[in-house]
């Protein structure tokens, strides 16, 4: 079984980390297809994205896609609403609902923009903003036990917050600083759980796979390709998750 899960998650990997993310809702879908037990699947996949977007942040900061100090902005609530949301009780039927619905709804949103509006021009927006977006976000973040950077894209692509790759480079660091908050409450209330011939593998194959997206989508990617994947990506997930409710 993991064998082949290693392969699918390092394709994962790969084409979540050349947009921005790190791919925690494909790994959630592929886990709950396998079988694997509910506490074990969101702890695992919370660790493979921070895994696969630290190296993401390097890259895109590197490469002047990653404006800091918006980044910390989006941070300062979320990361507290993230480990609260963690928090919540909610039975795994509920929680895949929630879930698919979210990242349905945000692939609509990403969808219209992208293929409603031909030119894509960055509007000033209040810096505060930042902070109230990244707060919302968090909270649905954790509370759906992934980064929340599949939600927080559509909303600053939208709302023309940034350009393309550093929606990307922000979405990199958000989900990064909120799966660390979200597995941080998940110890805090003893539900953290890893088997490590299990967990293990996957790691290793989603960090090759991370390393070759991130530096595709800071290195040469057109930043077309880079929304379209991003919009792609959300919709499969979000189907996929509702399709698994029984």
């Amino acid at each position: 079984m993991v064998p082949e899960l290693c392969l699918i998650f390092f394709a994962i990997a790969l084409i979540y980390s050349s947009a921005g993310f790190g791919g925690g809702s494909s790994y959630l879908a592929l886990m709950a297809l396998w079988g694997i037990g509910f506490q074990l699947m969101k702890s695992t996949a919370l660790l493979c994205n921070i895994v696969v977007v630290t190296g993401g942040v390097y890259h895109f900061y590197r490469n002047g896609h990653l404006p800091l100090k918006k980044a910390l902005l989006l941070s300062l609530v979320s990361v507290p609403l993230a480990f609260a949301g963690s928090y919540l009780p909610l039975k795994q039927s509920a929680f895949f609902l929630v879930l698919g619905i979210s990242l349905t709804v945000a692939a609509a949103l990403m969808c219209y923009r992208l293929f409603a509006q031909k030119s894509y021009t960055v509007k000033a927006q209040r810096i505060r903003s930042y902070a109230l977006i990244g707060g919302g976000i968090g909270f649905l973040s954790g509370m759906t036990g992934i980064g929340g950077g599949i939600y927080l894209a559509p909303v600053l692509r939208l709302g023309q917050y940034e350009s393309p790759k550093n929606i990307a480079g922000l979405s990199s660091f958000f989900i990064l600083v909120n799966s660390i908050a979200g597995l941080s409450g998940q110890a805090a209330k003893g539900a953290m759980v890893f088997q490590w011939e299990f967990t293990l593998p996957l790691l290793v194959a989603v960090i090759a796979g991370g390393q070759v997206g991130a530096r595709l989508s800071a290195g040469w990617l057109k930043p077309r390709w880079v929304e379209a994947a991003t919009a792609f990506l959300i919709l499969y997930a979000g189907v996929r998750m509702l399709s698994s409710i029984h």
